[in-house]
Parts: C-alpha cells; sequence; structure tokens
C-alpha cells in the first residue's frame, strides 16, 4: 500500500476557535507557572525508576545464580512479571514521551529501557506515540483496538459468535499480550513495514541492527542462558509465570483506559474525513480514570489511572497528574463534558466486563 494511499484513511480533526485545548493548555501552563516547577520527572520519580530496575535485575540474578526452593522460584518470577509491568509503566512510557528528565539523554535511557525485557522501542514508540495518541478508539487506525477476530473492541467492529463469550475468555487473551508482542506482533510490523493500514517511519540501517540486536540478546539473556543454567523445564515454568503475569498487568491496566462503557468510538464524517470533535474533546469522551484516590495504585501504574491527563498532556510526567487532575475536571465542567472516573480498579473492570459484553451481543 503507498503512503498516498494510507493517509486518505487517516482522519482529521476539525479546526475551532478559541479551542478546548488551547483552554487547558493555558491553565496547566499557569498551574506549573506559579508553582515554579518543571513538567518532567522528579527526585520521586528518579527514586522509583533505580526501584524497579534494581529489583529486576536482582530478581533475575538471584532466579538464575541462586535456584531457590520451587515456591520461591515461582513467586519470584510472579514479581519479575510485575516488574516488567511496572518498568513499563513507570520508566519506559515517561521516556518515550520525554517526559521522564528535562534532559534529552535521561529520556532516550528510559524509552530504550524497553530493550531490558526484549521489546523493540521503534515499534512501540510509532504504535503507541504517534498513532495511538493522535486517534485514539478511532477503528481501523487506534491498532489497540485491533485484537483480530477473537474479540471485539469496537462497535464498527465485525461480530462473531464467540464474542458473546469474550467477558469470560479475555483473561487468558490478556495474559498472552506479553509472549505475542514479543515472539509476534513486532515481527509483523517490521516485515509488513506497517502497523495496521499505517506505514512505518522508514528504518535506518541503526534502526535495523536495533530491531535484532534486541531480539537476539532477548533470545540469549531470557531463554538460551536460563535453559543453561536451571533446566528446560524450570526455564519453561519459571518464563511462563512471569510472562503470563506481565501480560496480563499490562494489558487491563491500558484497557481500563480506554474500553470500558463509557467511552466512545468516533467515526469520521464520510465525506470530510473528519472526526466529529476537536482533538482534546476527543481524546476525553475516548479515555477513562481509574482508582485516582489511590496512592498505591497511582504508584505501581505510573499515573497511567490518570489516563485523561495523560491523552491531554503526554509530554507532562505522570507525577504530576493529581495536581493537574482538578484543573482538566473543572474544566470539563465548564465545557459540559462527562469526565469519566471508576472510583476503584474494581469498578473500572466491572465497566470493562460489561463493555465485553455489550460488544459481545447482537447489534
Amino acid at each position: 500500500m503507498s503512503m498516498s494511499s494510507t493517509t486518505s484513511i487517516v482522519p482529521k480533526f476539525p479546526a475551532v476557535k478559541d479551542s478546548l485545548h488551547a483552554e487547558l493548555r493555558k491553565r496547566v501552563q499557569q498551574y506549573f507557572e506559579e508553582n515554579n516547577i518543571s513538567v518532567t520527572g522528579n527526585v520521586n520519580l528518579f527514586t522509583k525508576a533505580i526501584i524497579f530496575v534494581g529489583l529486576f535485575i536482582a530478581i533475575y540474578v538471584h532466579l538464575l545464580l541462586f535456584t531457590p526452593v520451587w515456591y520461591f522460584a515461582i513467586a519470584e518470577c510472579v514479581v519479575l512479571g510485575g516488574l516488567i509491568a511496572g518498568i513499563g509503566f513507570n520508566v519506559m512510557h515517561d521516556g518515550s514521551h520525554g517526559s521522564f528528565s528535562k534532559y534529552k539523554w535521561t529520556n532516550k535511557l528510559a524509552a530504550y529501557s524497553a530493550n531490558i525485557v526484549g521489546a523493540n522501542h521503534f515499534m512501540w514508540n510509532i504504535k503507541h506515540n504517534m498513532i495511538h495518541h493522535s486517534f485514539t478508539n478511532v477503528e481501523g487506525v487506534d491498532d489497540d483496538i485491533e485484537i483480530g477476530f477473537l474479540m471485539r473492541m469496537a462497535p464498527t467492529q465485525k461480530r462473531y459468535k464467540l464474542h458473546r463469550f469474550q467477558h469470560l475468555y479475555f483473561w487468558v487473551l490478556y495474559m498472552m499480550l506479553y509472549v505475542f508482542w514479543i515472539f509476534f506482533s513486532d515481527y509483523q510490523k517490521y516485515f509488513a513495514q506497517r502497523i495496521g493500514e499505517m506505514p512505518l517511519k522508514k528504518m535506518t540501517a541503526k534502526d535495523h541492527i536495533a530491531f535484532w540486536g534486541i531480539k537476539l540478546y532477548h533470545g540469549a539473556v531470557f531463554i538460551a542462558l536460563p535453559i543453561i543454567l536451571v533446566g528446560w523445564v524450570s526455564w519453561l515454568i519459571g518464563f511462563l509465570t512471569f510472562s503470563l503475569v506481565a501480560g496480563f498487568i499490562l494489558s487491563i491496566v491500558f484497557q481500563l483506559a480506554h474500553t470500558v462503557e463509557d467511552t466512545e468510538f468516533p467515526i469520521a464524517d464520510a465525506d470530510s474525513n473528519k472526526l466529529p470533535d476537536e482533538f482534546a474533546a476527543h481524546q476525553i469522551k475516548t479515555t477513562a480514570n481509574f482508582a485516582t484516590k489511590n496512592k498505591l495504585v497511582s504508584w505501581l501504574v505510573g499515573g497511567l489511572n490518570f489516563q485523561i491527563e495523560h491523552h491531554l498532556f503526554p509530554k507532562i510526567s505522570h507525577v504530576h497528574y493529581p495536581a493537574i487532575s482538578d484543573i482538566v475536571r473543572n474544566v470539563c465542567k465548564e465545557y459540559q463534558l462527562q469526565y469519566i472516573e471508576y472510583p476503584t480498579v474494581r469498578r473500572a473492570i466491572a465497566a470493562h466486563v460489561r463493555f465485553l459484553k455489550q460488544m459481545g451481543k447482537n447489534d
């Protein structure tokens, strides 16, 4: 598919005077100026990054070199899976958006922490930063809601009979995310040179070398070396344990942000190819927050429970989201927009399950 033919598929946002996004930016910028603080991360974030990465390395070394008894080993693999998700949420995510630090090299280092667990940052950057953040919940463009025939994640997607049960089997599918991402999705994007219908940015020689270097590193560190040191069966049990835990945590956190019963799935006008709302209103209508009063959840998921604020201000570090959420909430009231928020993780999961049930029913 040529670039020109693909470009015509991508919808546009309507141009408006006195936009909501401009008003939000003005008020949030005023908050940072009045408090004389940087929009990037602070010592709390840097400390958290050291804790997550340090624990990940320590547990990995302990599992391979000290071979704990099997029940301790499985428990450590569960923690290792949580740490993989935690590094993704807290370090890689902020770094990819350039909000981890005011220094470019630090952001780059944080962004490339994805390489530690075998994910390719080049693919992630295009899929997440360029596509998902621009066209959230737009079916046919946003790859995050394109799971294939196994699940129906948008009203415009084709419904199959098995979707009647997707609210029951999604738990298993979500566990497979990490394995699917590392061993299939990255390769699919690489060889197709596109994400869905969107072409990849042209890869340089450095990008190609990095892609294969990361995959070789992952095979050596997470497959070959463990098999040599602890044996094939022990490796398989451990690898599946931390992979399934990481996959489920990564999946459920991102799904609770966009595929719940109150979020919208906008459709571009057939003639003008324009979406119904300007950018900021689009993000607010397609995104949901959850458990924002729970400090432990906020700490663990890197502020991704403040997903509305993140989509409006991805260049602002997640450590500031609790403060600016009050500003965003007030502006939503003024503009008569629903600020979608679930008070607990349990309530958000229930909303996601109800959404899956709805998508599984006859239209």
